[in-house]
Protein backbone atom coordinates (compact mmCIF):
# COMPACT_ATOMS: atom_id res chain seq x y z
CA UNK A 1 0.00 0.00 0.00
CA UNK A 2 2.79 2.30 1.02
CA UNK A 3 4.70 1.50 -2.20
CA UNK A 4 1.90 2.19 -4.59
CA UNK A 5 1.45 5.42 -2.87
CA UNK A 6 4.55 6.09 -3.18
CA UNK A 7 4.52 5.32 -6.95
CA UNK A 8 1.52 7.67 -7.55
CA UNK A 9 3.05 10.57 -5.92
CA UNK A 10 6.78 10.17 -7.88
CA UNK A 11 4.27 9.24 -11.29
CA UNK A 12 1.89 12.79 -10.54
CA UNK A 13 5.21 14.95 -9.33
CA UNK A 14 6.96 13.55 -12.74
CA UNK A 15 4.21 14.89 -14.89
CA UNK A 16 3.38 18.07 -13.73
CA UNK A 17 7.03 19.36 -14.09
CA UNK A 18 6.84 18.02 -17.50
CA UNK A 19 3.40 19.90 -18.15
CA UNK A 20 4.23 23.12 -16.44
CA UNK A 21 7.32 23.47 -18.76
CA UNK A 22 5.24 23.79 -22.28
CA UNK A 23 2.73 26.25 -20.39
CA UNK A 24 5.74 28.78 -19.58
CA UNK A 25 6.32 28.77 -23.20
CA UNK A 26 2.56 28.55 -24.31
CA UNK A 27 2.09 31.76 -22.04
CA UNK A 28 5.04 33.07 -23.63
CA UNK A 29 4.12 32.56 -27.46
CA UNK A 30 0.25 33.94 -25.40
CA UNK A 31 1.49 37.23 -24.59
CA UNK A 32 3.22 38.04 -27.85
CA UNK A 33 -0.47 37.36 -29.80
CA UNK A 34 -2.03 39.06 -27.20
CA UNK A 35 0.57 42.08 -27.58
CA UNK A 36 0.10 42.12 -31.51
CA UNK A 37 -3.65 41.91 -31.40
CA UNK A 38 -4.62 44.31 -28.86
CA UNK A 39 -1.53 46.07 -27.88
CA UNK A 40 -1.70 45.88 -24.30
CA UNK A 41 1.37 43.60 -22.31
CA UNK A 42 1.08 45.28 -18.90
CA UNK A 43 3.75 43.18 -16.75
CA UNK A 44 3.95 40.59 -19.76
CA UNK A 45 7.10 38.63 -19.57
CA UNK A 46 8.04 38.53 -22.79
CA UNK A 47 11.82 37.99 -22.66
CA UNK A 48 13.93 37.31 -25.64
CA UNK A 49 10.73 37.90 -27.43
CA UNK A 50 11.07 38.18 -31.57
CA UNK A 51 9.55 41.53 -32.26
CA UNK A 52 11.45 42.26 -35.04
CA UNK A 53 9.38 45.16 -36.91
CA UNK A 54 6.52 45.22 -34.93
CA UNK A 55 3.93 47.68 -35.17
CA UNK A 56 3.51 48.46 -31.42
CA UNK A 57 1.69 52.23 -32.06
CA UNK A 58 0.57 53.23 -28.73
CA UNK A 59 1.54 49.76 -26.89
CA UNK A 60 1.05 49.64 -22.95
CA UNK A 61 3.77 48.10 -21.94
CA UNK A 62 4.81 49.12 -18.49
CA UNK A 63 6.73 46.81 -16.26
CA UNK A 64 7.18 44.36 -18.86
CA UNK A 65 10.15 41.98 -18.71
CA UNK A 66 11.43 42.62 -22.66
CA UNK A 67 14.92 41.47 -21.21
CA UNK A 68 16.89 40.02 -24.30
CA UNK A 69 13.66 41.02 -26.87
CA UNK A 70 14.27 41.77 -30.15
CA UNK A 71 12.66 44.84 -30.96
CA UNK A 72 15.23 46.00 -33.77
CA UNK A 73 13.02 47.99 -36.51
CA UNK A 74 9.72 47.79 -34.64
CA UNK A 75 7.32 51.40 -34.26
CA UNK A 76 6.99 52.49 -30.76
CA UNK A 77 5.55 55.88 -31.56
CA UNK A 78 3.54 56.66 -28.21
CA UNK A 79 4.54 53.43 -26.22
CA UNK A 80 4.67 52.78 -23.08
CA UNK A 81 7.44 51.02 -21.17
CA UNK A 82 7.63 52.39 -18.11
CA UNK A 83 9.41 50.63 -15.58
CA UNK A 84 10.11 48.01 -18.30
CA UNK A 85 13.22 45.91 -18.29
CA UNK A 86 14.65 46.22 -21.79
CA UNK A 87 18.00 45.09 -20.47
CA UNK A 88 20.27 44.06 -23.67
CA UNK A 89 17.24 44.09 -25.93
CA UNK A 90 17.95 44.96 -29.55
CA UNK A 91 16.30 48.24 -30.26
CA UNK A 92 18.54 49.29 -33.01
CA UNK A 93 16.34 51.31 -35.88
CA UNK A 94 13.49 51.04 -34.00
CA UNK A 95 11.27 54.55 -34.44
CA UNK A 96 10.27 55.76 -30.81
CA UNK A 97 8.25 58.96 -31.40
CA UNK A 98 6.24 60.02 -28.02
CA UNK A 99 7.50 56.73 -26.50
CA UNK A 100 8.24 56.89 -22.55
CA UNK A 101 11.11 54.41 -21.71
CA UNK A 102 10.96 56.44 -18.01
CA UNK A 103 12.19 54.04 -15.11
CA UNK A 104 13.09 51.64 -17.76
CA UNK A 105 15.94 49.04 -17.58
CA UNK A 106 18.06 50.07 -20.86
CA UNK A 107 21.28 48.34 -19.83
CA UNK A 108 23.48 46.95 -22.52
CA UNK A 109 20.54 47.60 -24.92
CA UNK A 110 21.08 48.30 -28.50
CA UNK A 111 19.55 51.33 -29.42
CA UNK A 112 22.01 52.06 -32.48
CA UNK A 113 20.34 53.57 -35.25
CA UNK A 114 17.16 54.63 -33.22
CA UNK A 115 15.07 57.19 -33.71
CA UNK A 116 14.02 59.31 -30.31
CA UNK A 117 11.82 61.93 -31.22
CA UNK A 118 9.81 63.50 -28.12
CA UNK A 119 11.15 60.19 -25.93
CA UNK A 120 10.80 60.55 -22.21
CA UNK A 121 14.06 58.66 -20.25
CA UNK A 122 13.45 59.97 -16.59
CA UNK A 123 14.88 58.02 -14.44
CA UNK A 124 16.00 55.18 -16.61
CA UNK A 125 19.14 52.95 -15.63
CA UNK A 126 21.27 53.33 -19.27
CA UNK A 127 24.33 51.49 -18.02
CA UNK A 128 26.55 50.23 -21.72
CA UNK A 129 23.81 51.34 -23.72
CA UNK A 130 24.76 51.70 -27.24
CA UNK A 131 23.52 54.68 -28.75
CA UNK A 132 25.43 55.33 -31.48
CA UNK A 133 24.09 56.47 -34.66
CA UNK A 134 20.57 57.54 -33.18
CA UNK A 135 18.90 60.39 -33.76
CA UNK A 136 17.10 62.29 -30.82
CA UNK A 137 15.18 65.32 -30.67
CA UNK A 138 13.36 66.89 -27.61
CA UNK A 139 14.57 63.85 -25.37
CA UNK A 140 13.61 64.48 -21.42
CA UNK A 141 16.44 62.65 -19.63
CA UNK A 142 16.57 62.96 -15.61
CA UNK A 143 19.95 62.85 -14.46
CA UNK A 144 20.85 61.25 -11.44
CA UNK A 145 19.88 63.14 -7.61
CA UNK A 146 16.57 63.84 -5.83
CA UNK A 147 15.16 67.26 -6.34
Amino acid sequence: MKIRILITTALLSTISLFASTPVKAENSVNNVRRLLETRACYGCNLKGANLRGAHLIGADLRNANLKGANLEGANLEGADLTGANLESANLSQTFASDTTFDNANLSHADLSNAHLYNAQVDGAVMIDTNISGANGFNIILGVGGEE
